[in-house]
């Protein structure tokens, strides 16, 4: 993306994961102070541009501790379902403010999901067509 684009893309999807929060909990009277929502923005585009990347994750089996490589599809993925779940059950339970324990869900949401959709207008068409090869 180069130093400017990706400061526009980053800038951008925080600004629409804090839009996103405010719409789904417009009586909050909590404020949001974070940069949650951008990094999340930036874990969707890492998803389109990357699907096929590894990410190295510690796992606990038991009383243990591993590091196992996980496709960026399936890390992702979990991810973003567990923050979706995340946000309808605290709506489901009349979570009037939107947030529990203080993490504002529906803007990790809304900054994935902005990083899926501008990240085609921001990434070079090279990159993009590119298939990311680590070795």
């Amino acid at each position: 993306m180069g130093h400017f684009r990706y400061l526009g893309f980053y800038l951008l999807c925080g600004v629409t994961a804090g839009l996103a929060q405010v719409f789904i909990t417009t009586h909050s009277s909590v404020p949001m102070v974070g940069a949650s929502g951008a990094i999340a923005g930036i874990s969707g585009a890492y998803l389109l541009l990357f699907p096929r990347a590894r990410v190295v994750t510690l796992v606990p089996i038991f009383f243990f501790f591993t590091f196992l490589e996980i496709p960026a599809l399936i890390y992702l993925g979990f991810w973003f379902l567990s923050q979706l779940f995340s946000g309808l059950s605290v709506l489901a339970v009349g979570g009037r403010f939107g947030s529990h324990g203080g993490v504002a869900w529906w803007a990790h949401i809304g900054g994935f999901v902005a990083g899926l959709i501008l990240v085609k207008l921001f990434a070079h068409r090279r990159l993009y067509r590119d298939e990311y090869r680590p070795w």
